[in-house]
């Protein structure tokens, strides 16, 4: 009997494993954006142009390259976010006139998404736009790239 009952435990297991696996390796494959403008991550300005978003760590981590050069990339550590209904696969960019900062990545097929901390140069723009009383430039705009 307890033979019986060892194989059952090692098979639920064993499915168990498979299933997480599986689950991860879906929700981490890449997917792709035409970004039609210059955007900032961390610092680093990226041409406008064709990018892949892959998972790198299971904690967050992603790299962001354009697809037709690879030595434009970034690699980033990010947080989880959660929005109230589902939408498509987007990336959501803050805009400060012409310079723009990605802020968030939302899954294709899913509510939940990425957030990136706000980078050192967007809260730098944002003093400054706050000093010289500017309210339409204090806040960005939230500019939106359908990913495919």
């Amino acid at each position: 009997m307890s033979r019986k009952l060892f194989v059952v435990v090692v098979t639920v297991c064993a499915m168990a494993l498979v299933t997480v696996t599986t689950f991860a390796q879906l929700n981490g494959s890449p997917v792709r954006a035409d970004i039609p403008f210059n955007f900032t991550i961390r610092g680093t300005t990226l041409p406008a142009g064709e990018y892949e978003i892959s998972r790198i760590t299971d904690t967050g981590g992603l790299e962001i390259a354009n697809v037709k050069d690879r030595h434009e990339h970034v690699m980033i550590e990010t947080e989880p976010a959660v929005r109230a209904n589902y939408k498509r696969g987007e990336l959501d960019f803050h805009r400060y006139g012409d310079t723009y900062f990605l802020y968030r990545i939302w899954t294709p097929g899913l509510e939940t998404g990425r957030q990136l901390p706000i980078s050192h140069q967007e809260k730098e723009l944002r003093k400054e736009a706050n000093a010289a009383a500017v309210a339409s430039t204090a806040e960005p705009q939230t500019v939106v790239v359908a990913i495919y």
